[in-house]
């Protein structure tokens, strides 16, 4: 089992970034319940605040893939519909 890296860039419309925000913090608690989460870490840029990021750690990539099955990730979709500019994730192996 390898373990997994998750990078995930959402950008939100400007008008927008309150609605991202609150729906992003909602899914904190439910993922880090989740099995195979070992971080779940929401940002938010200083300077730029409808950029967010989320730096996530999974025991293996079956797992984090069933998280992105979830009623909580599809409940976000949903909301959010519309108020996002671009999502993009990032899967990631340590090196060292």
């Amino acid at each position: 089992m390898t373990a997994l890296t998750i990078v995930a860039h959402i950008e939100a419309h400007p008008e927008k970034i309150e609605l991202v925000k609150s729906e992003l913090t909602k899914l904190v608690e439910p993922t880090l319940a989740e099995t195979g989460c070992i971080q779940y870490d929401l940002h938010q840029d200083n300077n730029k605040p409808e950029q967010f990021l989320f730096f996530e750690n999974w025991e293996t990539r079956d797992l984090w893939q069933d998280h992105m099955k979830t009623v909580h990730i599809e409940a976000y979709k949903q909301a959010v519909e519309g108020a996002v500019v671009s999502f993009v994730v990032h899967e990631m192996s340590k090196v060292s």
